[in-house]
């Protein structure tokens, strides 16, 4: 049984349909409609969208049932987008390690930047509150998670493009915020981790054009994301060690003609498929720090794996910490268990916060020294590791 943000997915046969106007499943897909055929009535795309959020609020009720019990958002700021054409307003949840409460003249806090998963089209910022508890305890950072606008009422790129409003409106306030701007990292599962890479991409690019303070993104965290839409479904699934773990078509097809609209869309846009981005544009907009989760039994394992090891090699050359989850299939750490958490994901949170809090406080000794903030860390280039396989690797 496959989860999608907190929501069962019955994943026994995954027949692949070709629909009308697709390409071939086994050619490579250069625009929207290749990928998703005739365009789907986006009033039925609403609907049924709805229908499957509905379930996901019941899926994760669940998930947050069982101990120990995630914490609720400290506050809430809504903001207005400046970055997307379609403007509007989307919010901000802010969770407070217990230092920030207890000292209110404490400032400079590292913070974390947090996308929530649901293929772009699912999902609520409060859906990453397991991961935001282990953030302010171990990372000993502000967590903040991003109600990002979703489709099909919102296609690409407003959901990047709120991502990286978000971190501007970080980098903004971080006084009144009593945050770090030179010690920010961003997250996020699934959709959200291509959105932890993205939004720094789609905020590299506002750079160019318009004067922002400064500002310095040490690290990114993602988890199991998707990269390379310009890989079909049934190419992945065929690639998957059990196709029959893998999202089934209903949703992945709901997800697809959802967030990838108009027709035309270019399938290879940096701030869509971050694995089509140029060794340059990545080695720019990329932190010097990537910590990098994937499945055992997902289908975007392979295409996780390889954009981790092209940001490790030269000319990009990040410090990559990888790890690929053992018998596990995507969104295994949503599942809707009121008893206990899932397996492996407590173990796995804490082991990325303490990288993270390590990053951090040898990010805050550089400034401290006076060293330029673009010098990539001190810490092991690549970490090829396996987490346990057992049912009690929390």
């Amino acid at each position: 049984m496959q989860t999608v943000e907190g929501i069962p997915v019955p994943t026994k046969s995954n027949p692949e349909k070709v629909l009308e106007g697709q390409v071939s499943p086994y050619e490579k897909p250069k625009k929207a409609k290749d990928k998703t055929g005739a365009p789907p009535s986006r009033f039925s795309l609403r609907m049924t969208a709805g229908w499957w959020r509905s379930l996901q609020c019941v899926g994760m009720g669940l998930h947050f049932m069982a101990s120990p019990r995630p914490p609720n958002p400290d506050f809430e700021r809504s903001i207005p987008s400046t970055l997307a054409s379609n403007k509007g307003q989307f919010s901000l949840q802010f969770y407070l390690p217990e230092g920030y409460k207890k000292d209110p003249s404490s400032d400079k806090w590292p913070v974390v930047v947090n996308f929530h998963g649901g293929g772009f089209t699912l999902g609520s910022a409060t859906d990453d509150a397991r991961f935001a508890r282990v953030v302010v305890e171990k990372s000993r950072a502000v967590f903040v998670s991003v109600d990002y606008r979703l489709a099909p009422e919102f296609p690409f790129p407003t959901a990047v493009d709120d991502g990286a409003d978000a971190i501007l409106y970080i980098i903004q306030h971080a006084a009144e915020l009593r945050l770090d701007p030179n010690r920010i990292a961003t997250s996020g599962f699934s959709a959200g981790g291509n959105i932890a890479i993205t939004a720094p991409i789609r905020l590299y690019e506002h750079r160019r054009t318009a004067k922002v303070p400064e500002y310095n993104i040490v690290a990114i965290a993602t988890w199991y994301p998707i990269t390379d839409y310009t890989l079909s479904r049934a190419e992945r699934r065929a690639q998957a060690l059990r196709p029959e773990a893998t999202l089934p078509p209903t949703l992945t097809n709901l997800f697809d003609a959802s967030y990838l609209f108009p027709p035309d869309l270019n399938l290879s846009d940096p701030c869509l498929s971050p694995s089509r981005a140029s060794d340059e544009m990545l080695r720019e907009s990329i932190p010097p720090n990537v910590i990098f989760y994937t499945c055992e039994w997902d289908m975007l394992l392979h295409e996780g794996e390889e954009l981790a090891r092209r940001l490790q090699q030269e000319p990009i050359s990040k410090n990559v910490y990888y790890t690929m989850v053992t018998g596990v299939a995507h969104g295994w750490d949503k599942g809707p268990n009121p008893m206990k958490p899932p397996p492996k994901c407590e173990k796995l949170y804490a082991e990325c916060c303490k990288t993270l809090r390590s990053i951090f406080e040898e990010d805050e000794n550089q400034s401290n020294f006076s060293l330029p903030l673009s010098l990539p860390l001190k810490l092991p280039q690549i970490r090829h590791s396996k987490a346990k396989d057992d049912n009690n690797g929390e």
